[in-house]
């Protein structure tokens, strides 16, 4: 019997990363439909501005966006910073997660909504941070 060996198509790290950003865009769209289900009135109202509904493909564009910027800027770190990269990222991800939540208990929105929108913050930020550094070895 002869045992065939075929080259992987990505390495662990991309594929791993590719994971990631999919948890980041699937993740929160799963919480917004148990939401929506659950009767979640997603209304969000800012001073001086109209109130809006955020739907389902706001939420996807912007964890789509926000998982592509932070791959990005991982990217850059590991090229200017090498040794460094991941520790510095994950500290700006934590942090810049936990700003993007201030602006959910700023706005004018249901409980159920707010407590939603942040769960949705968080599970845009928990994969990405898990999973695009690179491990050390």
């Amino acid at each position: 019997m002869t045992v065939t060996a075929h080259p992987a198509t990505a390495t662990p790290s991309l594929r791993r990363r590719a994971a990631g950003v999919a948890a980041a865009i699937l993740t929160p769209a799963v919480i917004w439909a148990i939401g929506a289900i659950a009767g979640v009135d997603y209304t969000v109202e800012n001073p001086g501005q109209p109130a809006f509904v955020v739907g389902l493909l706001p939420v996807l564009i912007f964890a789509l966006g926000s998982a592509l910027v932070g791959w990005f800027g991982l990217v850059v770190l590991e090229r200017l910073t090498r040794r460094r990269a991941a520790v510095i990222w994950i500290t700006l991800a934590v942090a810049l997660t936990l700003l993007s939540l201030v602006p959910v208990f700023a706005t004018e929105a249901s409980t159920g909504a707010k407590v939603a929108l942040s769960v949705i913050h968080l599970a845009v930020a928990a994969p990405l941070i898990a999973l695009l550094p690179t491990r050390a070895r």
